[in-house]
């Protein structure tokens, strides 16, 4: 590409143990042993199993939902209701923002994506006389629609098919209509006037819901049967293309445009944007989301600060031309804009396009935290100490140093590519500003929390090797999982310096290629670990029984390469970024340095410790210094020779072992969340906050700012009774 990319980094959770720790996009400790989460590229993950102390499978859960392995949390925010009556208002309309560009990225994961989503919220808003055993198998089904943002799995980007069959979902379809469904437009998809029209819809739509083979992932970065990254990928990033049409082109709009051919056979770029009101720059693709989108974001500028209001007034316009320099804007002055309220709206992340060019469309809204805020930031006002501690080479590391801004968060929603399990954020990610500018690095503990209510310690005695990693996990784990996410966010993502060459060629996303988001995603995790013993951060008094809580840290990083296999069903590849990096860490340190992670069986079981925790920080400062040159020169041959060969097979009978002994758990494996509903009254001057607790009511609140017929269940009592009955229905 010509331009470098700018992402955010995301830290994603994945339950495997007692309290999910997050993986992507960083990871909560609640929903999985500490482990790193998958998700943008500056996420940090949390690793391998480290519960929350105190919780247990006796505590009430935030759990309101559950579909097969996935189980759905509701978000609080309880700073909301501190805020005055103006930030109230100022985040409702953001809110409404964030809403509304939440279906770009049904579109941008498959090109049948809003048409599955149309089809499916029209039929169980319109219930009447439809089956309801095939109901409730379709309402299953949405909900992990909604949860994926399509129909394939967001971590494994594997495609999942219903239980219903064709005839069942033709015979809804028939029923809702004849209630009222489809009679109007659903964005710029036509209403479906008759039944003739229905039943076209339904035919074309067929393969996209019922065959396993058509279009069968999202992003193929090991793909099968001879095509290359981009023929087996079913996102919609660059329509009949391969690798190899690709291969001399530049974009010129590296995050926000498709690549198509034209008639003429040469490529072009579809450019993202709602056009100016003048009309000098015309509308493109994905108007109708971003003009609605811009005149929620106005509504919010009226009431902002003057900083803030430059800052959406920069979003307003690069929405509007969908030019990189007006993202740059954007990017330039967000990122020196600390307000109560905060924001991310945009094409941000790239994990989901395999040549590692184009962002996925994402959202969420935020309240700082005060109390965790005063307590991190801390570390980020120390951040060039720990640079310079660094164990790569003195020329890459900074000299001209900005502290980041560190933030304790919580969501008020999340949307597009944005998902729960994402519980640490360090944006944005071009060099080009946060060298010159600094970065934002946002903790969710709203996240974190739901997460870690919705588990206990069952998965954790599962898995652990012995009982010393089990009481340290309850001990010491959730002091672990935060302080890895924090290391991962704060002094991972924005340290080190690139060479000349780089830095002047636009910087190493376009060098590294499908692999610079597992390389960068390694990086600071790395760094993460290696800072986890130095005593400054006992001196800052950041953590108190370091010894515990640094090896509590290496278990998690070490077990987390056979527990995450529990996430992946099907195949012997691992195709997302955080988890490839959290398996090349432990299998690198497991070959480089014998005697520090052993991986053995017992009693027909198989479990991974760290053998010696000095010799595993040896491979992390050898890998840590490594993957820094790698990033630092653009190397791309060494950091595909690390990635393949430590970060991408396993061995499927350890993967079949891990999932079954996972299923007797009876625990979620994914996670998806239920949003705080904001709603205004008296002309929008008072707003409210509640938890509905209620994914289906969410999820059609949100379709129905684009489709005038879809019919919105009324909110119910968020119980304890409630709740039970929630999970009662769906779980399996």
């Amino acid at each position: 590409m010509a331009k470098p990319v700018l992402q955010f980094c995301v830290l994603m959770i994945t339950a495997v143990v007692a309290a999910q720790t997050p993986p992507s996009q960083s990871v909560s400790p609640a929903a999985q042993p500490a482990q790193a989460a998958p998700h943008a590229r500056r996420s940090a993950t949390v690793q391998g199993m480290s519960p929350q102390p105190g919780k247990s499978s006796g505590s009430q859960s935030s759990m309101v939902a559950r579909v097969a392995s996935t189980g759905f949390v509701q978000l609080k925010a309880p700073s909301f209701r501190a805020l005055s009556a103006s930030e109230q208002q100022l985040a409702y309309w953001l809110v409404q923002a964030s809403i509304a560009i939440d279906p770009i990225i049904y579109d941008q994961l498959s090109a049948y994506g809003v048409r599955q989503k149309r089809m499916l919220e029209e039929i169980i808003s319109h219930p009447s006389g439809i089956d309801p055993a095939t109901l409730n198998k379709i309402t299953d089904y949405v909900l992990l629609f909604w949860a994926n943002r399509g129909n394939h799995n967001e971590s494994t980007a594997q495609k999942f098919v219903p239980d219903f069959t064709p005839e069942e979902l033709k015979a809804a379809a028939l029923a809702a209509e004849k209630n009222g469904a489809f009679a109007s437009t659903y964005a710029n998809l036509p209403a479906l006037a008759n039944e003739d029209a229905l039943n076209r819809e339904l035919d074309e739509l067929r393969p996209a819901f019922f065959d396993p083979d058509f279009e069968p992932m999202i992003t193929a970065k090991s793909p099968q049967g001879g095509k290359d990254i981009i023929q087996a990928s079913s996102n919609t990033f660059y329509p009949g293309l391969s690798l190899a049409d690709l291969k001399d082109f530049h974009d010129q709009h590296p995050l926000n445009s498709r690549v198509v051919r034209g008639p003429d056979g040469k490529l072009s770029e579809q450019i993202y944007r709602a056009g100016t009101p003048d009309g000098s720059i015309p509308p493109g693709l994905y108007a109708e989301y971003l003009s609605k989108a811009n005149d929620f974001l106005g509504r919010a500028r009226s009431l902002a600060a003057p900083g803030q209001a430059q800052v959406i007034g920069d979003l307003i316009r690069y929405y509007q031309t969908g030019d990189f320099n007006d993202w740059l804007k954007f990017g330039e002055d967000w990122v020196q804009n600390n307000a109560s309220v905060d924001f991310a709206n945009g094409f941000i992340e790239i994990y989901r396009d395999a040549r590692g060019a184009k962002g996925s469309s994402q959202s969420f809204v935020s309240v700082t935290d005060k109390p965790v805020t005063t307590a991190m930031t801390r570390l980020a006002q120390n951040a060039e100490y720990f640079e310079q501690k660094a164990p790569w080479d003195a020329q890459y590391k900074k000299t001209d140093f900005k502290p980041p801004v560190v933030k304790a968060v919580e969501t008020l929603i999340e949307t597009g590519d944005f998902h729960v399990i994402t519980v640490g954020d360090n944006l944005p990610n071009e060099n080009q500003i946060h060298e010159k500018f600094g970065t934002k690095n946002f903790l969710f503990t709203g996240s974190d929390r739901a997460l870690s209510a919705a588990v206990g310690y069952a998965s954790l005695e599962e898995f652990a090797p012995d009982p010393e990693f089990i009481a340290r996990a309850k001990k010491y784990g959730e002091k672990a999982a935060s302080m890895m996410t924090a290391m991962h966010e704060v002094i991972g993502h924005g340290s080190g310096k690139l060479s000349e060459r780089v830095a002047q060629s636009g910087g190493a996303e376009h060098l590294l290629k499908e692999y610079f988001s597992t390389l960068e995603e390694g990086r600071a995790d790395l760094m993460a670990l290696w800072n986890a013993w130095d005593p400054k951060l006992k001196e800052l008094g950041l953590v108190q029984d370091q010894e515990e809580v640094a090896k509590a840290m290496y278990d998690s990083a070490a077990i987390v390469a056979i527990t995450q296999l529990r996430r992946i069903p099907r195949g012997d590849t691992i195709e997302e970024d955080h988890e490839r990096d959290r398996q090349m860490i432990a299998r690198y340190i497991q070959d480089k340095v014998p005697g520090s992670i052993v991986q053995f069986d017992r009693n027909g079981k198989t479990y991974i410790k760290v053998a010696d925790y000095q010799k595993m920080r040896q491979g992390v400062g050898m890998l840590l210094k490594e993957i820094m040159r790698i990033k630092a020169e653009g190397d791309y041959d060494a950091i595909k020779t690390l990635v393949d060969r430590y970060g991408v097979h396993f061995d499927p009978a350890v993967r079949d072992q891990m999932v079954a002994r996972f299923k007797k758990l009876n625990l979620p494996t994914f996670w998806a969340g239920v949003n705080p509903e904001l709603q205004a009254a008296a002309g929008g001057k008072t707003i409210t906050m509640r938890e509905t607790g209620d994914p289906v009511r969410q999820y059609l609140l949100y379709g129905s700012m684009y489709a005038g017929d879809i019919v919105v269940p009324a909110a119910r009592a968020h119980s304890a009774a409630g709740r039970a009955k929630q999970l009662q229905r769906h779980r399996q």
